[in-house]
């Protein structure tokens, strides 16, 4: 379809099928096949008023006519009782059919009512319609009776089937599709002003079921392409599956299928069907240049050059530039990754990306990879989620080759090393082996398989000496997998928990240290740090670890008790005095000015509650700060009823609720009116962490 919103006819010489080929943006587009029968309706149409109608009525003889000027109308729809030809100047390499001498009559004319169902005239001109003689009815006069056209069955066929008046069965799309050559009929459907989407959606169901069960081959292709045209791609797959099963060797139709394959995001079977197409009609240029469009997505350099210059010469020199531009920076990336520049493969990746590989499976597990191997393992976790489907791989591609392996293989050797860094060590077996039986000629992939097998093994003896306690041995065991594999975290964490049982503190960090190196979020090795720092009394690290654990586990207690207990050793090993300090304590109510004035001056911090009973957002928040106690184990808190003890409401200067303060070694260092759940648990934390450094 060209830009203009007109398809191309499909011919069946040669010579039509390198220019159809040639049209880019013709390449996700189903293929259309359409005679031009001098249909007087115009493709043009302006946006118009809402509730304003123009009725005009004018005669046609030939598709000579026209009209000069800018002119601006709502499309007519034109009738008549004798079928249009062909012209040869419409049709393109199309023989001129004969008209018939009632259509050829300078005499005869087609009345054309405008489609609308509004009351005010509008004093415009139709826009682009072909009218001899200079007949053209301007003014605002409306008929005594409007009636629209609607599609229909009939005889007087103009591509889509009849036109006919009145009642008969008819799609009324809620928008326009544009008019253009192709599965047999031009592609504007009259629409309806002031029909219902719902009506419309009715009819095409209608249109569609009717379809699906005939026995034309054309007719059912002509309605996918609709479906097609509506961003429908189910509907339209299956009007063109039907017209496969009518009539096996028609590569249009396969080619058409494609092109909804690739709507709906089935890349690899979209390839398929361009193959048994191109299988079906070796001439046919356009199902050529679809396929060769597809393997440049996928990254098939080599394969798409071969379909896209099929001919010898390209198709289309836009797109050759396309996938010499893919080609170039696969090369790049290629060399890139060969001395390890991981940098520049994620440069090189994302350009090829954007030049047209954008569906290419390996380009994505190729950026994981990168990100692995720079120690960024949270975005290659992300980017794994972001790897296309393409199921099935196609056949014709599974020989090709990507970094020096077969592109299926490296899908699978990318896999082997992520579920190996996750710690799912048979899944990595099973995906090295599946990578080692793709390709079994590639040094890399076999070196793989080797490493993952080896060191599954040696993490499985491991935990097995672990669980006897035999703590030397099982570090022994994982220190053998480290050598095999030395970045990763999830040995390194184990090793850890040998050192802490033996009492080997300080070698204990070291290890959670590297394994935090390569996976930052991993809680494990941040849990087995804090705990080895209590164990050496480095208590301000011991803090800063479980301050971080709580906040990734934040209903954790045992969390949240350990880091009680660091807060409170710290507190001692700084001299200060730590006074009724329990961990799990309740919010304690005051009753009395004297409490209150003993709460304020508790070294520490202390969180005071100003609410009262019967108010609505205090008996929200109350629950809220009910939690906090166990989150911040080390605060006091407080909670006052200013309708039960007024007296320190008023010394307080509390005008609402609910107000809360929190003092610091009996000075307040902040006031908060009404708060939210987040700005009073950050206050709060603020003030903690302050407390401690």
């Amino acid at each position: 379809m060209s830009q203009s919103g007109k398809a191309i006819p499909e011919s069946d010489n040669l010579a039509d099928h390198l220019r159809d080929s040639s049209l880019t943006s013709e390449i996700n587009k189903p293929d259309f096949r359409e005679l031009d029968l001098g249909s007087p309706v115009s493709p043009l149409r302006s946006h118009q008023p809402r509730g304003v109608t123009t009725t005009t009525s004018s005669s046609s003889s030939s598709s000579s006519g026209s009209i000069t000027g800018r002119i601006r109308h709502a499309p007519v729809i034109g009738r008549s009782n004798s079928v249009r030809s062909q012209s040869g100047s419409s049709s393109g390499n199309r023989p001129s059919q004969s008209r018939s001498d009632s259509a050829t009559s300078s005499s005869s004319s087609l009345q054309q009512p405008l489609i609308s169902s509004a009351t005010s005239p509008a004093n415009v001109l139709p826009t682009g319609n072909i009218c001899p003689s200079g007949k053209i009815q301007i003014t605002g006069m409306t008929q005594s009776r409007s009636r629209s056209d609607v599609l229909g069955s009939g005889t007087g066929t103009y591509g889509h089937g009849s036109i006919m008046r009145g009642g008969g069965s008819s799609i009324s799309p809620a928008k326009p599709t544009s008019t253009g050559r192709g599965g047999g009929s031009p592609t504007t459907s009259p629409v309806i002003v002031g029909s219902s989407s719902r009506s419309s959606s009715v009819a095409a169901e209608s249109l569609w079921r009717k379809a699906i069960l005939g026995s034309d081959s054309e007719e059912v292709k002509r309605v996918g392409n609709e479906m097609y045209r509506k961003g429908l791609f189910n509907e339209a797959l299956k009007l063109y599956d039907r017209a496969i099963a009518l009539s096996p060797t028609n590569a249009a139709y396969r080619s058409n299928r494609a092109a909804a394959l690739t709507g709906l995001n089935r890349i690899g079977e979209a390839v398929k069907e361009c193959e048994d197409a191109v299988r079906s009609d070796p001439n046919y240029a356009r199902a050529h240049h679809r396929l060769a469009l597809l393997l440049i997505r996928l990254g098939q350099v080599n394969s798409a050059r071969k379909y896209l210059c099929f001919l010898g010469r390209p198709s289309d020199p836009m797109e050759l530039q396309k996938l010499e531009a893919v080609e170039k920076h696969l090369s790049k990336c290629a060399d890139a990754r060969r001395v390890g520049d991981w940098k520049t493969v994620l440069t090189e990746v994302d350009a090829a990306i954007v030049s047209g590989a954008d569906f290419s499976p390996q380009l994505f597990m190729c950026k994981v990879e990168a990100f692995l191997k720079l120690h960024r393992f949270d975005d290659a976790q992300s980017k794994l989620l972001e790897v296309p489907k393409v199921e099935p791989f196609p056949v014709s591609c599974s020989q090709t080759r990507f970094c020096g392996m077969a592109c299926e293989a490296y899908t699978y050797f990318v896999k082997a090393q992520i579920e190996m860094a996750l710690g799912r060590f048979q899944n990595a077996v099973i995906a090295a082996e599946k990578a080692s039986q793709i390709d079994p000629q590639s040094n890399e992939v076999a070196m793989l398989h080797n490493t993952v097998t080896l060191v599954a093994r040696a993490r499985a003896r491991g935990n097995d000496l672990y669980k006897s306690e035999r703590y030397t041995e099982a570090s022994s065991a994982y220190s053998e997998g480290l050598r095999l594999d030395p970045c990763n975290a999830i040995l390194y964490c184990n090793r850890a928990a040998c050192w802490f049982k033996l009492g080997m503190w300080e070698r204990s960090i070291e290890d959670c240290n590297q394994a935090l190196r390569f996976q930052p979020s991993y809680t494990k090795p941040l849990l087995r740090r804090a705990a080895s720092n209590s164990k050496i009394e480095r208590w301000g690290a011991a803090v800063s670890d479980y301050e971080a654990l709580r906040r990734e586990l934040p209903h954790d207690k045992e969390v949240a008790e350990s880091l009680f207990h660091a807060q409170v050793a710290l507190k001692k090993s700084r001299g200060e005095e730590v006074l009724n300090m329990e961990f799990g304590g309740e919010v304690e109510e005051i009753f009395s000015r004297e409490q209150f004035k003993a709460a304020m001056n508790l070294p520490g911090v202390s969180v005071i509650h100003f609410s009262t009973a019967s108010d609505h957002q205090c008996k929200q928040i109350s629950p809220f700060v009910d939690s906090l106690c166990t989150h911040y184990p080390s605060i006091h808190f407080l909670k006052v009823d200013i309708d039960k003890c007024p007296s320190i409401g008023n010394a307080e200067n509390v005008r609402v609720v609910p107000t809360l303060k929190i003092y610091k070694n009996g000075t307040r260092v902040k006031e908060i009116v009404c708060p939210s759940r987040e700005v009073l648990e950050y206050s709060i934390e603020i003030a903690c962490i302050g407390s401690f450094f």
